[in-house]
């Protein structure tokens, strides 16, 4: 366990390099935007629509230095970090426009260097340069470990794992964890075992049909080149209250693994790149917790509550109150509007505002602003109203992707179809409430209806008068505006 003296001296090195950044920072302004967000919410997405709109001048009316003229251009350059994967911004544009298909998921750090040039207000002419730094949000929720022992994430974990509708899936892991003794020598294959069966019930929390969000440690399920070593192979385990650990004890060996886990994993993330951010956008899907019923969408608050507790790790010592908080704009974006009739937004931007404000009255991430915003960085459908006897519907139409199935027909990938979304209810406090039974958007009677949204392609665009192609959005431009149209002024 990393001693009081070590959290002093890495809270000494980050202010260091704070000052050492801030100073060039006078000379080239810089934003450090860091872009995460929870179970396919849409990164990747986000991040190329954004960079596509900003290169190609996109069609932004709420972004007030870009609608206003004051933007001269952008242009891309090599990014500052050499140990830092280039995200693949050409490659996951061609996928898009050229074949119609959604990029690949995040599943580890990368990151792109935009120079926006533009005119002050008072005329001046100036340069922003943006490091747009994409990283898993599984590995964000990781950064509340910095702050447990390993006692207190197995009691949480495990009570955590017995509730609806975790328990069920946990019951493999729950079966053998009944067979280890703690205070009795470590074992290496039952802790292999251990371990396995662990990742295998936090994978099938993931599955769609559940939608869970609090899943760490998030490494389990996105290993890298860690993949099988002693720092990802551990396990919560039964604890008596209070317990030390026996030397060469089983408890001893998951606690050694968990703290080399937290200092191999954790700590260098936190210190190499989330410490270093100035703003922040946290994609959320909620569409599919909704879908997935009131368990997960509690789960979904439960993640956006550990969020927003990100933000003041390692600033709890004497040193780290010096300093004012680096990240001063956090916003919450829900993600996929365009599956919801616009009469619907709203209401998606009151369930995730719901959820980020009970978070934010237990955090205390001083003088940070934040804000909700429902939105789709690339627009797959439009609206349309349509007649179904004698009512007529607001409805979407696009193109779902091929091999989906609804109502026992599967699509080819190339015919549109209009599909009644349905409407997202009125009284937001029920959901979350202990009696809530939902479970989809199709149907007035939740406990009957058993709905899925379909999965539509990527729109068709094709160049105007000579134009690049430019990419539908739905608030995109209100998201750039909140993040950056402060530093453009």
């Amino acid at each position: 366990m990393a001693s009081p003296f070590s959290d002093i001296f890495e809270d000494i090195r980050l202010s260091a390099r704070s000052l050492i950044e801030y100073g060039e920072s006078l000379f080239n302004p810089t934003v450090r935007l860091g872009v995460t967000g929870l179970s396919r919410a849409g990164k990747t997405v986000f991040i190329t629509a954004l960079v596509h709109g900003l290169l190609r001048g996109g069609r932004f009316p709420v972004f007030e230095s870009l609608s206003t003229g004051r933007i001269a251009g952008a242009r891309l350059e090599p990014q500052p970090d050499d140990g830092v994967p280039r995200f693949a911004y050409e490659s996951h544009v061609r996928t898009l426009i050229e074949d119609r298909r959604w990029p690949n998921s995040t599943v580890d750090i990368s990151e792109l260097r935009l120079v926006i040039d533009y005119q002050r207000g008072n005329g001046a002419e100036r340069r922003l340069t943006l490091d747009i730094v994409d990283y898993p949000g599984e590995w964000l929720l990781d950064l509340p470990l910095l702050n447990k022992s390993y006692a207190q994430w197995s009691a949480e974990s495990l009570a955590l794992s017995r509730q609806h509708p975790r328990a069920e899936l946990a019951a493999p892991f729950h079966a053998h964890l009944a067979t280890l003794h703690p205070m009795e020598n470590e074992d290496e294959q039952a802790t292999l075992t251990a371990a396995r069966l662990f990742t295998d019930y936090l994978r099938a929390c993931r599955d769609e049909r559940f939608a869970m969000s609090l899943l760490p440690p998030g490494r389990f399920l996105m290993p890298g080149s860690l993949a099988g070593s002693p720092a990802l192979t551990f396990a919560p385990l039964d604890l008596p209250p209070d317990a030390a650990a026996p030397e060469g004890s089983l408890f001893a060996m998951m606690q050694r693994r968990y703290e080399a886990y937290k200092e191999i994993v954790v700590r260098p993330f936190f210190r190499d790149h989330f410490a270093r951010l100035d703003r922040q956008i946290v994609l959320v899907d909620a569409l599919a917790a909704f879908n997935a019923g009131p368990e997960a969408l509690r789960d979904l608050e439960g993640a956006l509550s550990g969020i927003l507790d990100c933000f003041n790790v390692g600033r709890s010592t004497f040193f780290s109150t010096l300093f004012r908080p680096r990240i001063d704009r956090i916003l919450f974006a829900a993600t996929k509007a365009d599956h919801l009739h616009r009469t619907s937004h709203d209401r998606l931007e009151a369930i995730l505002r719901r959820m980020v404000d009970r978070a934010a009255s237990r955090a205390h991430f001083a003088g940070a602003e934040t804000d909700v915003v429902a939105l789709a960085a690339v627009r797959a459908t439009r609206e349309a109203m349509v007649t179904q006897g004698r009512e007529t519907l607001p409805s979407i139409i696009g193109t779902p992707v091929k091999g989906e199935i609804s109502g026992g027909e599967t699509f080819d990938g190339e015919t549109e179809v209009a599909t009644f979304p349905g409407d997202l209810p009125t009284d937001i406090d029920a959901l979350f409430s202990e009696g809530a039974r939902f479970r989809g958007l199709s149907a007035s009677n939740h406990d009957e209806a058993d709905f899925r949204f379909l999965k539509f392609r990527p729109p068709l665009v094709e160049p105007v008068a000579g134009e690049p192609p430019s990419l539908p959005h739905i608030r995109l431009d209100r998201a750039l505006q909140f993040l950056i149209g402060d530093r453009l002024q």
